[in-house]
């Protein structure tokens, strides 16, 4: 088999089957197939696309590239969740510890973030002492005796896909449904899940800007899962603006508590519900959306979903004092207004704009090796359809620094006052096929 063969195999809109695939992956991660030939599939793919069948197998090529977790010696359907990334995107923080609650297990292994704000593990380190350094071995027992547990990502896990990645990133590839479906399910897959739940973002604070490209991803990571033995469902949600009202990392901690306690902001609430109602259901622990949602609404009113989380982070080290007492977190040393120059509604904030301008108060990484701020960020006290006066805040600056003049300019670009406002609609739709 020749690597050319299959470059112009695809670039003449041709299928590909398994072996010629699984000889792509293989000899690239081996490095016995070169950047040049690697990219020119690439290309290929970008213009004559892949079918279901094609995706499929590409997928697990990747998840074969390294390590698989082996997640068997944990009871009961295991199902994963993953978000294709948002602002204030703080669901991991309330999902794992609720659905945990209702018997769920949730085995879930996760990164650190880089850009706009910090990742999950970003967010539960401002638990002092809380660390995600457990052997396999200390993870599987944590699940089974307490159903939650969150572990590093392995040094080895797909690594087809980390060198993929890195040659599209650079060859102008990246947008591409099916390169960026397998590379999302294949760390999914690896990562040992029985069932998938896909939270697809769209707006102008996700990858996915409009509603069919976040519904094209959607329908080809679902058919993905199921064609490859995961039962697997999609929601597309909004990303027009931040999710909930905070975007930095203790702040979302301290958001998260609020919501597990029944009284988060009203997005984020029906978003976890709306997510963690399909986890249930594909974990057979209820038998359709209405009963576990009531399930998941009773566990937040007895305060079970708290105490496990409490569980979770004394587990792995955290204080759990910041559970009893939010406003114990470390706090920033400025609290700054920004407020409205003029009457009316708030039409538009620009999620990734001001995600951006979190980051650059410290809450996020521009390279691997920044220092995350976790005391910094921005809490909303306005949402876009809300009505405002002139001197009005809109929000606050949470900052160690008292200058935040190119904060403000961020901000000016980001946000627009108008005489009408409407509200947005937060879950456009949920893909199960």
């Amino acid at each position: 088999m020749r690597m050319i063969d299959i470059i112009e195999k695809k670039r003449d809109g041709k299928s590909l089957n398994k072996e010629e695939i699984d000889f792509f992956i293989k000899g690239y991660t081996n490095g016995d197939i070169p950047d040049y030939q690697a990219s020119s599939l690439a290309m290929a793919i970008f213009f004559q696309d892949m079918n279901e069948e094609e995706r499929a197998h590409l997928t697990m090529a990747m998840v074969n590239s390294g390590d698989v977790i082996d997640l068997s010696d944990i009871e009961g359907i295991k199902v994963d969740k993953h978000s294709t990334g948002g602002v204030g995107d703080t669901t991991t923080l309330v999902l794992a510890p609720l659905v945990a609650s209702v018997g769920v297990p949730v085995a879930k292994m996760s990164g650190r973030g880089l850009g706009h704000t910090g990742g999950t593990i970003d967010k539960l380190e401002s638990a002092k002492g809380f660390h995600v350094e457990l052997t396999e071995d200390e993870f599987i027992k944590l699940v089974n005796e307490n159903q939650v547990a969150v572990m590093g990502q392995s040094g080895n896990l797909t690594p087809a896909d980390k060198k993929l990645y890195a040659l599209r990133d650079v060859t102008g590839t990246v947008n591409s449904i099916p390169l960026i479906a397998s590379s999302i399910m294949s760390k999914k897959i690896a990562a040992g899940a029985d069932a998938i739940v896909l939270d697809v973002k769209t707006g102008s604070g996700a990858f996915m800007k409009t509603l069919e490209d976040a519904e094209a991803l959607a329908h080809a990571m679902v058919s993905i899962g199921n064609n490859v033995g995961r039962n697997t469902m999609a929601i597309i949600s909004d990303m027009s603006q931040p999710l909930g009202n905070t975007i930095g990392n203790g702040l979302e901690l301290k958001e998260a508590i609020e919501t597990l306690q029944g009284h988060g902001p009203d997005d984020l609430t029906e978003l976890v519900l709306t997510l963690g109602s399909q986890m249930v259901v594909l974990a057979k622990k209820a038998d359709n959306l209405k009963d576990a949602r009531e399930l998941l609404e009773a566990a937040i009113q007895s305060g079970k979903a708290l105490d496990k989380f409490k569980t979770f982070i004394s587990n792995q080290g955290g204080d759990v004092s910041i559970i009893e007492r939010p406003d114990s977190l470390e706090d920033a040393k400025y609290k700054i207004e920004y407020t409205a120059q003029k009457d009316g509604f708030i039409s538009e904030m620009v999620a990734n704009e001001i995600g951006v301008a979190s980051m650059m108060l410290g809450a996020g990484r521009q390279t691997k090796e920044d220092i995350i701020d976790l005391s910094v960020g921005i809490v909303l006290n306005k949402k876009v359809g809300d009505k405002v006066n002139a001197g009005e805040s809109i929000l606050t600056i949470h900052s160690n620094k008292e200058n935040v003049n190119d904060i403000f300019d961020k901000l000016n670009e980001s946000i627009k006052i108008d005489s009408e406002g409407y509200t947005p609609t937060l879950i456009h739709k949920i893909i199960t096929e």
